[in-house]
């Protein structure tokens, strides 16, 4: 099902009252930031953020964690106004977790039930092993544009969806990710540093099998692009594709095997878990 240029602008009810509330509270920290008498380098430094961070928490663009409002709390000398916040911002998280673009729901209601998934990557490290980063960098590069609201009510929907791996019962993920895509410095040194870290720690849970496809690869069954192959709990696996705002779920057993087949034939073609994880590391200590 092909996604309209206004289901890419969609904001939800939701998501306008999680910007509203974050836009409230950076409000409050540039006061109190401003009443101490720091810059936004300054406070950062002290509670260990970044400036671009706590100038964007100013903004409303991003979404303050408990662990900064509790820290600025005190620094700022609050008074509790931070860490009264708390609840109203876990609760709007939660409300803008369980919305996503009407043509993704249907793919995302099956993923948070599913005992495995399979992911085949060739433009970007899959959606559920990406971080908040890197997934900031991606839609802030959307054409058309996105509001801010949507992004970040987009940004907390693809963090909730993480939390299927670490959720019991766990569910078997494999992913076989092109060289490319892991060597592509999208967003620059520091969040793609950032993205390779946390591919090698998800390659480390053992309920997550991470290889990579080398670009030196005479043999590659994958060049048609990539796909998603999920068994849900009690159910047939299904595909999905996704590509140019395109989204794709694909039912048909006859189709699902052909993929599947293919999916078992990249992963021959592609590096062993160990040396994968290896390569990353290696990928890592370049400048």
């Amino acid at each position: 099902m092909a996604m309209t240029e206004s289901q890419s602008q969609e904001t939800y009810d939701e998501g306008e009252q999680a910007g509203d509330l974050n836009r409230a509270i950076g409000k409050q920290v540039k006061v109190l930031r401003e009443r101490t008498g720091l810059t936004q380098k300054e406070l950062g430094d002290r509670l260990g953020y970044s400036e671009d961070l706590i100038s964007s928490l100013e903004r409303g663009r991003r979404t303050p964690q408990r662990e900064f409002l509790e820290a600025a709390d005190e620094l700022l000398c609050a008074g509790g106004l931070l860490k009264a916040t708390i609840e109203d911002v876990e609760r709007a998280k939660a409300k803008a977790r369980v919305k996503h673009p009407a043509w993704f729901r249907d793919y995302a209601r099956l993923e948070a039930s599913a005992v495995e998934i399979n992911f085949f990557s060739t433009l970007a490290p899959p959606g559920l092993l990406q971080t908040e980063d890197f997934i900031r960098t991606v839609l802030n590069g959307r054409q058309p544009l996105l509001s801010e609201e949507t992004i970040e009510q987009r940004v907390v929907s693809r963090l909730a969806r993480q939390e299927i791996l670490t959720r019991w019962p766990l569910p078997m993920v494999t992913a076989v990710i092109d060289e490319s895509v892991l060597r592509r410095k999208l967003g620059g040194r520091k969040v793609r540093k950032g993205q390779l870290e946390h591919l090698l720690k998800c390659g480390r849970l053992r309920n997550i099998t991470l290889q990579v496809l080398p670009l030196d690869c005479e043999e590659n069954s994958g060049v048609d692009g990539p796909f998603v192959l999920l068994t849900p709990k009690g159910k047939q696996q299904v595909a999905y594709l996704e590509v140019q705002g395109v989204g794709q779920l694909i039912t048909d057993s006859d189709e699902v095997r052909i993929l599947a087949a293919r999916y078992g034939s990249i992963r021959g073609q592609a590096l062993t878990p160990r040396e994968s994880l290896a390569l990353m590391q290696e990928l890592l200590g370049e400048p």
